[in-house]
Order: C-alpha cells, then structure tokens, then sequence
C-alpha cells in the first residue's frame, strides 16, 4: 500500500491513502497509524431526499477480530451484534460529523469505518473520526471542513495529549473534544479515581459464595479516592487541547486537498416559510401558541398546537396543512428564542438559573435491594439497585485485549415509549438508551469502591421531559445510598442549554425537551460541589467559546450545588430495605490471629460461612476482614464470632509424646469413634476399639459430644494422633 499523505501530529503519526480501495464510494480513506489500519468510507444516496427535519446520516464502527489476530468467540465463529465500545464510539463519529453537513442536506448518508488492524497502544476513538472525516473532505460531497478528535489525559499531576492507552490507564482524566480548525464541536469526558490495588497471598477467594470452597482463589483489597476535577482546572486543559485541535484540523485540510474528488452537485431541501401564512399566524394566534408553550410535557403541546393547526384549517380550507404545521412550529421556535433572549424569561416562566421542582423517593421497592423515585419537573427515573458478588460481574473483552475482563459496576438505562407519550413498543436497546447509561456509569464511577461486590443500576424512564440522563445520575446515586454503599462524594448531574443570536446569548439551568429542541447547545454535566466527574457538549450552532463554556460550567455548578443540598436532605430520611439487603461489614483484626480463624484446611473458616451464610475475605498482611452475607443479622454473628476467636487468650501448643496423658473434649462422635479435641485445640482419633474394655456396639452409649474424658497418646500417623482411654 503506497500512503499519499504522512503527518507528524501530537504524540502520533498517521499515513493516509486515497482512492486504492472502495473505489465505487463517494470517498475513502485507508488511514495507518502505528499497526493499526482502519478503513473509513461514504456513501450517499443521490435518489432520495428525506423530507424531515432531520439530517439522514447513519454511522457504524466496525471492529473484526482478525485485526488482532482473534476468532470470535460463541457459537457463530464470525462477528455479530455490535460491542458496546462499537456503539459508543459509532454515536461519538455521528455526533462530530453532523455539523459539517450544510443545512437542507436532505440526502441518506452512510459513513463506515472497519477496523482491519489494531495495536494495543492505539486510540481507536481518535483515529476513526478522524478516518471518517478524511473520508468526507476528500469525497465529492459538498463539504470542505475538515473535523478530528485529540484525547487529553492527566498522569501524576501532567497533561498528556493523546496519550498512549498504557498511559491513559493511569491516567485520571479522560477528555474527548472534536472540532474544526475554528469551532470545538463536541466534548466527552470523565475522572477516574486513584486505586491502589494490594494483591494478598492468602489463599481465600474474595467474596466467598457459602457453596464454594474458600481455600481457592486470590483476594483482592483497594483503596479509593474520588478525583473530581474543578472548573478553573478543567478550562486549562480545554485551552491546551483546543489549540491541538485547531492545528490538526489545518493541517488536514492543507494536505487533503489536492486529493478532493470533483464537487457532485446535489439537491438540497429548503424549508420556505409561508410569509402568508407566519403574518396571520402572528397577528391572530400567538397567545395560543403562548399558551401551547407553557405545557410542559410534549404530547400535551403537540396536542395543543395540532388543535390550533385543525382550526385555523377549518378556516382557511385551501390552505396546505402540512405547510401551515411548519409556520406554527417556526412561530414558536422564535418565540422560545426571542423571550429567553430578550425578556429573560423561559416558556414555563423559570428564571434562566432555576432548576425545576424536585421530589426524592427511596427504596418504594420493598423487595429490590434498593430504589429511588427521582422526580424533577416533569421528568422521572426509577433507579433500581441489584448487590451482587464478582460471579455476577458482566464479562466483556475489547479487540486488544488479551483476556476476557469483568465490569463490576454497570448502568442500564431505558426510555419506553410512553414516557413521552408515544404510542411505540419497547424493543432492543437503542443507541441513545446504551450513551445515557454510559454517560450515568461515568458519573457514579469515580465515588465508589466495590472491592468485589457487583452493582447493577437499571434506570426505567418513566416520564420525560429534559434530561432523563442527568436524573438517571441523581437516581443512581441515591440508590447507592438507599443500599448503604459508601461513597467517596455526592454526585448530581444537570443539563445545561443555551440560546444565542449570534451576538446575544442566554444560558440556561436545567433544560426542558422545548428548550433542548429549539435551543442551540445540549450541556450535561455531572460532578459533587467540588468538581466535575463527567461530561458530554453537544454543540448545534456550529461551536462555542471558551468564555461561554467557563460562564456554562459555573453556572451548571451553582445548579449541582442546589441539587445535591436536596438530595442530602433526602438521604438522612433513607429506610433500609433490611430483609432483603446484602450486608457488608469490614474490620481488622490482629493478623496473627488469622491461622485460627480459618483452622487447619479452612476449616473454620467453611464452618462460619456454612453456619452464618455469609461470604468471608481477609488480608493476611493488615489484618483486613470483609464479611458479606444476604442481611446484617447474618453478617454481625459472623463477626461476633471471628471477634470472640480474637479475644480468646492464645493456648501455647504442646508438644506431645506417645504414654503422655491429657483431658480432652469429646468434640464429634462418628461411627468409628470420636474425635477427642486436646488442650491446645489439637484434635486426635479415640478409635471405637479403644473407647473401653469391653466391645461398644455403639459410640454413643459410652460418650457423648462435650464430655470432659482422659486420654492417652498412643502413636503419631502422619499429622494425625491415635488416642486410647485411659
């Protein structure tokens, strides 16, 4: 393969190729960076034109397994179903490639990038948008902006741009931007929390399962720290990597060009405003639509203006309905727009700063571990929390992976039709429904420390309108609360929007689904009073400044600050769900004591987690006991039982020789005899035979379990005693 194009960037190279492979798309490029290969094509449907208001673009992140050397795995040996890091990063490409498209773009478009050769270094992510916009610039499509990615983590105190994935995993930042050479398009990001993991060399298997055998396996024990980042910080780095990505973005343009295919020109579709039609709309029916404007939830709305729009066609019969729904919705977009800038005032009368009223409801579900009802305006999540064990962990592997990994910590979110009043069934997992949950994950994340516990939160969107996500954060956290989890922080989440005219510009707390349509930026931010542990900017207008997104965050500080005061209100109030709540209770202990508590071949320590149900993890350097059972009476016995091992005097062990005699304890009777516990808690065999001088038919008859009895040593079989009567 020759490479037309080469490029030293920040912390990489890339080499592109231009029109040897996919010859029969609208545009191509084969891009090579370290010994990853990924094919980034175009397509476009030049028959259709898609009337919606919606552009029509469609994009898929393809991985093969072959790119690192794998057979896939199950049944079918070819690839299937997209992963979850094939969708995310599918919405990432979607959501930085729709703001090149020229307005009336009206054209189906397909944008696929295959991934046909990874290295365990690269930054699949960065590289596909920026093979996807290759792609684009240099097709026949009208479009000569050229947009790409730059990742921005930070490892011991340093920002790194574009950072190996070695070094993005000690990194506790990850920030995602897009953008063109003049505007920032798009921003993901999410801290992670310094771990500082111990391997323990005893052999006890972390969070024991009562039917397994706890002499197998490795425990694991960490510590957590929260690492949400401040504001001031985090514009510091934007400044650093925007500057990247302007650069980069220059750059491309200046070489790419010279390979761009001849301009196709192509039919837009132009939406014409009815002049006609917008006056008297204006003139006789803007209280209506004031009115309309004021209905909070979108099918009361729609149900509202359709009424309008059904009256003033009874009126004017030869007027085309479709083209009259366009005046009204334009008339009430300018509305929404012209009273938040001019009057400062928002359609359902909140002032731009004001977060709608909250309502808080824990653990409704008496037999789910944990729940919360959030309700903000009219938006509402039910959070529901499952508590599991590292069996339950969701087993995934990425394509450079080199074994299979377990995600102990995962966030489900679903939107049903009827939470906005739509009359749909509730199907597969949607690519918006897998960004919500992901987006939730990465905000409660960074708070927590399982240490071998699994955690499920199912978010079930029960009304909708404005943000079901950042309630889904509100929920979950309060969730983990109703189920006694610790966390390091407080974390809420709000959505921020803004409405600018290109000179004045309004940002808004909280945003409502009217806001978040006819507004110009979808701003979710998600953090404690203290910093940001998440985030995802949408920008619709064409980019944002520096100076506004600092005003933004601020102000969405100010609002996550109003939030959490009430959810700290509520978490005083929370009621345990104790009938059905695991428990978890961690201590230490005198490490020396650790050989009794789990007795010779864990013994003792089966014994307990037999009797009390219970699962039992020790470290054997500090001393470090984490009991975890299915309720707290469970988990305190077992604890009151290790603490009374504890806190019994230590017998020294005596040496024993063969005629020595001793009192014992007659601790189990079996057929065959009884085992006589000895006074340092060593254990010896009383055979049936030596239990009296005349023959026992029964061991029962002669003794019984607790009987105090004097024995004697009679011979040593291995590590195994033979005692007689004495």
């Amino acid at each position: 393969m020759k490479y037309d194009v080469s490029l030293e960037l920040e912390n990489r190279n890339e080499e592109y190729s231009f029109g040897d492979v996919a010859k029969q798309a609208n545009g191509s490029a084969w891009l090579k960076s370290g010994d990853t290969v990924i094919l980034a094509t175009v397509v476009i449907d030049e028959t259709e034109i898609v009337k919606d208001d919606f552009l029509p673009l469609t994009v898929q992140y393809i991985e093969k397994a072959y790119a690192a050397g794998k057979i896939p795995g199950g049944f079918f040996k070819r690839e299937t179903k997209p992963s979850d890091f094939e969708t995310l990063t599918s919405r990432i490409v979607d959501r930085s490639l729709r703001p090149l498209f020229p307005k009336g773009f009206g054209h189906p478009t397909q944008v696929t990038i295959m991934v046909f050769s990874a290295d365990s270094e690269s930054d699949l992510q960065v590289l596909a948008l920026n093979a996807a916009s290759a792609a684009i610039y240099t097709s026949d499509i009208d479009i000569h902006t050229s947009v790409s990615a730059v990742r921005a983590a930070k490892i011991d105190g340093e920002i790194v741009l574009n950072p190996t994935l070695t070094q993005l995993n000690d990194s506790t930042l990850d920030l995602y931007l897009s953008g063109t050479k003049n505007d920032l398009l798009m921003i993901e990001m999410r801290s992670f929390a310094s771990e500082n993991i111990v391997m323990n060399d005893m052999a006890i298997q972390p969070m024991i399962d009562p039917i397994m055998d706890p002499t197998m396996g490795v425990s694991m024990m960490s510590s957590h720290i929260s690492n949400a980042m401040p504001e001031d910080e985090l514009i510091e780095v934007f400044e650093k990597t925007q500057k990247v990505l302007f650069q980069t973005n220059a750059q491309y343009e200046k070489e790419f060009a010279s390979f761009k295919k001849e301009i196709h020109a192509l039919d837009l579709k132009f939406d014409e405003i009815n002049e006609e039609m917008l006056v008297y709309v204006k003139e006789n029916h803007m209280s209506e639509i004031k009115e309309a404007m004021k209905q909070m939830a979108t099918s009361e709305r729609s149900t509202a203006l359709r009424k309008l729009r059904k009256r003033i066609i009874a009126i004017h019969e030869t007027w085309n309905e479709l083209e009259l729904k366009a005046v009204i919705e334009s008339a009430k977009k300018e509305q929404v727009r012209s009273q938040i800038l001019n009057e400062r005032v928002r359609a359902d009368g909140r002032a731009l700063t004001e977060v709608r009223p909250i309502s808080i409801d824990t653990n409704v579900l008496p037999n789910a571990h944990a729940s919360c009802l959030f309700t903000r305006g009219q938006t509402q999540a039910l959070v529901v929390l499952t508590m599991g064990g590292p069996k339950d962990a969701q087993m995934f592997e990425s394509l450079t992976d080199s074994a299979t990994q377990n995600e102990n910590f995962m966030v489900h979110y679903n939107f049903p039709g009827f939470s906005v009043g739509e009359a749909s069934p509730v199907m597969g997992t949607k690519r918006r429904e897998l960004g919500h949950g992901n987006l939730a994950k990465r905000a409660l994340e960074p708070i927590l420390n399982l240490d071998g516990e699994t955690v499920r939160l199912v978010s079930e969107i029960l009304e909708s309108n404005g943000s079901s996500s950042m309630a889904t954060v509100c929920g979950g956290y309060m969730a983990l609360k109703a189920a006694d989890i610790e966390t390091s922080d407080t974390i809420a989440g709000i959505a921020m929007g803004m409405v600018s005219d290109g000179s004045e510009y309004a940002i808004l707390s909280d945003i409502m689904g009217l806001e978040d349509h006819d507004g110009d930026m979808d701003f979710k931010v998600t953090g404690s009073k203290d910093g940001i542990t998440a985030m995802q900017m949408d920008i619709k207008l064409g980019g944002v400044s520096l100076d506004v997104l600092k005003e933004a965050l601020y102000q969405a500080k100010e609002g996550r600050s109003h939030i959490i005061d009430i959810m700290l209100e509520a978490e005083s109030k929370i009621e345990f769900n104790d009938g059905v709540l695991p428990s978890t209770d961690i201590f230490h202990i005198d490490p020396s004591f650790i050989g009794e508590i789990i007795g010779q071949a864990g013994k003792t320590i089966r014994e307990m987690i037999e009797k009390f149900e219970v699962a039992i993890d020790i470290d054997k350097k500090d001393g470090k006991v984490k009991i975890t059972g299915k309720n707290k009476t469970g988990v305190s016995d077992a604890r009151n039982h290790i603490n009374s091992i504890v806190n019994t005097p230590k017998v020294a062990k005596i040496k024993y020789e063969v005629g020595d005699k001793y009192e014992g304890t007659v601790k189990k009777i079996v057929d065959f005899g009884a085992f006589i516990e000895l006074p340092d808690g060593t254990d010896g065999l009383l055979h049936i035979s030596k239990i009296s001088d005349k023959r026992v038919e029964k061991v029962s008859d002669v003794v019984s379990e607790g009987d105090k009895i004097t024995v004697e040593i009679l011979e040593f079989k291995g590590n195994k005693i033979s005692l007689g009567r004495a």
